[in-house]
């Protein structure tokens, strides 16, 4: 699909759950037409019991995760035939968890996936979320740091030396011919880099785009904004699965795919709903409105970088993928060699993405 309106999108929808319903029809005649890959039993089925999924999200609750709040309130998943339990666990944590089937999906950072299934760990990356790579090295604008070479000599806080932070700190410094030993880290264990910041007890941080730099404006101090997506294409957070929920349930996977990436063209459509939704969610988040108005509006502008424009949301950058698998090896974050076809899955996506 080209830019997907929300017609096109509900089509999209539609078409899926009647395909799944065709084939769960089909599987159980004379034999002459095989069931899909996998368990035939995993179709979504609306005239039954749901399939039930268990999705995990960052650690936080969020206004990021706007659209899943939105897709389970406006019953996107019940119409898919599903029933979806969310569960709050950091990155690692997730991932391993998804390996292991005790989550069924959930969003996982590409620059760990990468590394993840490199060790064994039995998952796939479905479908982009951030199209642009949302780790972030941010300072104020009175910083005079306005490109990686300027962070030479500076001190640069992180909450340490791991993760996709570090990834773009890695990259940044390669870019401008640079290694860790011509800056001053300072490690924020506490993720309190942002604070020192602001508090000039450091020069810059690493962060994420829709997070640290936006409420550093909103402090009425102009922020800087470093981005890695110009050295090299990282894959941002996406949605991800285990292979064997893939084997066992890939129809009700599609439909989660489908309904969840409806539910991202309606919010960048319409931040507000995403707002309303994730507030009736998170209900602490409505003290502060405009804030989150304002991450929220950030989080959309990373949902689409140049192939996400062209193709639509949830579009997966398989040559981007290529590279960066090249440059995580070429830098030890992976311990055996894999390929692009062994960390993505992006037949789960719409017709067209």
């Amino acid at each position: 699909m080209n830019r997907h309106s929300e017609v096109s999108v509900r089509s999209s929808l539609t078409r899926v759950l009647t395909v799944a319903l065709l084939v769960a029809a089909c599987s159980g005649s004379d034999g002459s037409t095989p069931p899909a890959s996998g368990d035939p039993g995993g179709t979504p089925d609306r005239t039954g019991d749901p399939v039930e999924l268990v999705v995990g999200l960052g650690y936080i609750p969020s206004v990021q995760f706007a659209p899943f709040y939105l897709a389970q309130q406006e019953g996107y998943y019940e119409a898919a035939g599903l029933a979806i339990e969310f569960q709050n666990r950091i990155d690692p944590d997730l991932i391993t968890l998804v390996g292991q089937g005790t989550i069924d999906l959930g969003i996982g950072d590409g620059t760990s996936i990468i590394p993840a299934v490199s060790q064994g760990i039995p998952v796939r990356y479905l479908a982009t979320v951030y199209g642009k790579f949302p780790s972030i090295v941010f300072a104020k604008a009175s910083s005079g740091i306005r490109s990686p070479a300027d962070l030479a000599g500076k001190k640069l806080g992180t909450p340490g030396r791991y993760g996709s932070g570090w990834i773009t700190v890695q990259a940044m410094l390669a870019s401008a011919g640079l290694t860790e030993d011509d800056i001053e880290v300072v490690e924020y264990p506490d993720f309190g880099q942002g604070a020192a910041v602001a508090q000039d007890a450091v020069d810059a941080a690493t962060g994420f785009a829709n997070n640290e730099p936006v409420q550093l404006e909103l402090s009425g101090t102009p922020a800087t904004v470093l981005r890695v997506d110009d050295i090299v294409p990282l894959p941002g957070p996406g949605l991800i699965a285990g292979v064997g929920t893939l084997e066992e349930q890939q129809d009700a996977v599609q439909a989660f795919v489908v309904a969840t990436l409806q539910a991202m063209e309606e919010i960048a459509a319409d931040p507000e709903r995403g707002l309303d939704a994730a507030i009736e969610a998170v209900p602490e988040l409505g003290n502060d409105r405009d804030t989150q108005r304002a991450i929220l509006e950030a989080t959309i502008d990373t949902w689409r970088g140049p192939l996400q424009e062209e193709r639509g949301l949830g579009a997966v950058d398989r040559d981007g993928w290529a590279e960066s698998i090249k440059f995580l090896e070429a830098r030890g974050f992976v311990p055996e060699p894999v390929t692009v076809d062994d960390v993505l899955r992006d037949d789960f996506l719409p017709a067209g993405d």
